[in-house]
C-alpha cells in the first residue's frame, strides 16, 4: 500500500527489510559492487536515508542501487511515461485490418501493406496478456491462413519473401503460446515447429529463439529439467543479445532453482539482468515477444520462491502486484498476477497461516485469462505444503479439489 513515497523510496525499504539489511547494510553492498569510488559507509547510509524516505532522490545511483537488488534500472525505476501499445499499433487494430486483409486477398502486398501487416502482429502479440485465450487463438490462426496463402503467391518479390515468413513466425510463435495455455500440447509443438521454420526461411535469429524459449517453458512445466537447460543454451547460441536471450536465461535460472543449484541460479539472473540493462526500454514492452524490464522481478520471485528464500520471493510477489494491479483493483497482467499470489500463498502456508494462503489459491486459480500448465506448476506446489501441513482443514481440502480439476501439463 502507498503511504505517500515513491514507489522506488518504498521498494528501497522494503528490499532492505526482506534481506534484514540496515542503511548501513545497504551502503556496504553499494561500495561493493561499485566499479568506482563511492563516499565512505557512514556518509553513504546517511544518504540512504534521505533516499528511503523519498526526500531526495538517487539520481546518479540508480543503476547501482537496481543491480544491488539484481534488478534492472528501468524495472526499479521505470520511466514516468504511461506504459502501453504505441498508438500505431492500436490504431492497426481498426480501419486498417479490412484494407490489409483484402490487400492479401489480392496479392497486393507493397510496402505499405506489409508495414500494416507487422502493426496487426505486433497489436495481437500485445494482446497475450490479458486478452481471452479463445478469442487470441482463432484471431492468430486466422491471420496466419492468411499468410499462408501469401507465401504461396508468386508475385512476391524476393524482399518481400524475407519479410512475410518474419510475420508469419511471430504468429506462429502466439498460437503457439497461447495453445499451449490452453493445454492443447501437440498443437503448441507444431505451432513451435512452424515458427522455427519461418525462422530458418527468414533467416531470422529472434524468432528462433523465442523457439527454443518456448521448448525450455515447455519442458519447466513437465518437470524436466535438463531439458529446460539444454533448449535454454540452445537458444542462447541461436539468438545472442536478443530478447529472446533474456528470457532464455530466466528459464534457466527457473530450472536450476528447481535442482537447488543457487550458484547457478544467481549467475543465470545477473546474466539476463545484465543483458536487460544492455537492451533497455524497447518500443512496445507489451509486446509478449520483448525484453520488459518489469517482468524480471516475476521470474527472480520464482526462482527465490524455489530456493526458500520466504522473504525475498514475498518482497517479489507483492511488487510484481503493485505493478500488475490498476487502481481500480482489475488485473493489468493477469497471468504474473496469478503466480505472484501462488507465492505469497506459499510463504504464508510455510508461515503457518493456511487461511491466508487458501485465499491467495483460490484466488490465482479463478481468474479468466490463464495459462493452465504454469499455473498449475506452481499452484501444485502450494497444492504440496498444504497437504503436508495442514490435508483436514476445510479450506485446504476446498483448495485441493479445485487443484485436481486443473489439466497437467
Amino acid at each position: 500500500m502507498s503511504d505517500g513515497r515513491p514507489a522506488w523510496a518504498q521498494r528501497m525499504e522494503s528490499e532492505c527489510v526482506a534481506r534484514d539489511w540496515s542503511p548501513l547494510d545497504a551502503a556496504r553492498a553499494m561500495i561493493a559492487r561499485s566499479p568506482d569510488p563511492l563516499p565512505e559507509p557512514q556518509t553513504l547510509a546517511r544518504e540512504w536515508r534521505r533516499w528511503e524516505s523519498g526526500e531526495t532522490e538517487p539520481r546518479d545511483h540508480r543503476a547501482l542501487i537496481s543491480k544491488v537488488f539484481g534488478t534492472p534500472t528501468l524495472g526499479f525505476f521505470p520511466p514516468e511515461r504511461h506504459r502501453g501499445s504505441r498508438p500505431e499499433v492500436r490504431a492497426a487494430a481498426g480501419t486498417d485490418t479490412a484494407e490489409v486483409i483484402a490487400r492479401l486477398r489480392a496479392d497486393d502486398v507493397d510496402r505499405a501493406t506489409l508495414d500494416a501487416l507487422a502493426l496487426t502482429v505486433d497489436r495481437l502479440c500485445s494482446q497475450y496478456a490479458r486478452t481471452p485465450g479463445e478469442h487470441l487463438l482463432s484471431e492468430g490462426r486466422s491471420w496466419s491462413r492468411r499468410l499462408s496463402g501469401v507465401l504461396r503467391s508468386r508475385r512476391l518479390t524476393a524482399s518481400e519473401r524475407r519479410e512475410v515468413p518474419v510475420q508469419a513466425g511471430m504468429l506462429a510463435l502466439l498460437v503457439g503460446c497461447v495453445e499451449y495455455d490452453s493445454g492443447s500440447w501437440d498443437g503448441a509443438e507444431a505451432a513451435r515447429r512452424a515458427a522455427l521454420s519461418m525462422a530458418s526461411e527468414a533467416g531470422h535469429p529472434r524468432i528462433a529463439g523465442w523457439g527454443h524459449e518456448m521448448r525450455a517453458w515447455f519442458a519447466l512445466t513437465r518437470g524436466d529439467l535438463r531439458e529446460v537447460i539444454a533448449a535454454s543454451e540452445e537458444g542462447i547460441a541461436a539468438a545472442p543479445h536478443t530478447d529472446a536471450e533474456v528470457q532464455l536465461w530466466a528459464q534457466e535460472a527457473k530450472a536450476w532453482a528447481r535442482i537447488g543449484d543457487r550458484r547457478r541460479v544467481e549467475t543465470a539472473l545477473d546474466r539476463g539482468r545484465g543483458l536487460l540493462e544492455e537492451l533497455g526500454l524497447r518500443e512496445n514492452p507489451e509486446n509478449h515477444f520483448t525484453a520488459d524490464p518489469a517482468k524480471w522481478d516475476f521470474y527472480s520471485m520464482d526462482c527465490y520462491r524455489e530456493l526458500g528464500e520466504d522473504l525475498l520471493a514475498e518482497n517479489l510477489a507483492r511488487e510484481v502486484l503493485r505493478v500488475g494491479v490498476g487502481h481500480d483493483g482489475t488485473d493489468r497482467s493477469p497471468m504474473r498476477n496469478a503466480e505472484a499470489r501462488i507465492t505469497l500463498g506459499v510463504v504464508a502456508a510455510r508461515q503457518g497461516a493456511f487461511d491466508d494462503a487458501v485465499a491467495f489459491g483460490m484466488k490465482a486459480l479463478g481468474g479468466r485469462r490463464r495459462s493452465l500448465p504454469s499455473l498449475s506448476m506452481v499452484a501444485e506446489e502450494l497444492g504440496g505444503v498444504l497437504a503436508r501441513q495442514a490435508p483436514g482443514r476445510p479450506g485446504v481440502r476446498d483448495f485441493l479439489g479445485h487443484l485436481r480439476t486443473l489439466p497437467r501439463a
